[in-house]
């Protein structure tokens, strides 16, 4: 049957993987859930469908037997009236019936075997959304706290990058200090050396300019009487 040969991957198809292997779950479940609900419904129908055969070949199963027995039964009583033609009718008829039930029989159990594979494949599909729907939220949940800590991972991959830039520039700042001391002393170096002689004779000379100074005021205070 074309039903079964279309969904015959339900019965083999194993949620747990589908869901472990797609790269996000939490889509995959939304879509799983709306593909199986699709499913079902047809399946439903389609389990109905085949059920109703069943009875329907059953029934004809039971009747043709019920027949049988009801012709083994008038043989008797023609017999038992002595009508042996009669029975000889009966018995031929029975024996049609019998050589029917054989076919009526290989009919039934390849219906019976359809619906009870309907039946699985209508009982997997009602597990699998049940399942899903129980999942759904926790998977969502999880989903969730993965993203943010993705986005955890990358704020700290920033800020490594941060504290790398921080200590680059350290070492700059320590690089351009010893520069700048190595400039001060080379400057000290290049000098010129001190004289002390000079020093001290500038420190006189000063001196004697301020006593010449002293005694010019003196000199001008006593003209003045002052």
């Amino acid at each position: 049957m074309a039903i079964l040969e279309r969904f015959a991957d339900i019965i083999k198809a194993n949620i747990n993987d589908l869901l472990d292997k797609c790269e996000d779950p939490a889509k995959m479940i939304d879509q799983y859930l709306r593909d199986l609900t699709e499913d079902l419904a047809e399946v439903k129908k389609e389990t109905a469908a085949v059920m109703a055969e069943e009875t329907r070949t059953k029934r004809m199963l039971d009747d043709n037997a019920a027949e049988v027995q009801r012709f083994e039964g008038l043989a008797r009583k023609a017999l038992a009236a002595g009508n042996e033609g009669d029975a000889r009718v009966f018995l031929g008829k029975k024996q049609q019936l019998a050589e029917k039930a054989a076919s009526l029989q290989a009919t039934y159990d390849a219906a019976h075997a359809n619906a009870e594979k309907m039946r699985q494949m209508h009982d997997k599909l009602v597990g699998d959304i049940e399942t899903l729907h129980s999942r759904r939220e926790m998977v969502k949940a999880k989903v969730a706290v993965a993203k943010t800590q993705e986005r955890v991972n990358q704020m700290g991959a920033s800020a490594d990058k941060a504290a790398g830039a921080m200590s680059a520039f350290e070492r700059m700042e320590r690089k351009a200090d010893q520069m700048l001391d190595q400039a001060n002393a080379m400057a000290e170096l290049n000098s010129a050396p001190v004289d002390e002689a000079a020093e001290l004779e500038k420190k006189y000379a000063s001196a004697a300019g301020d006593a010449a100074v002293d005694a010019e005021l003196a000199k001008l205070k006593a003209e003045m009487g002052l």
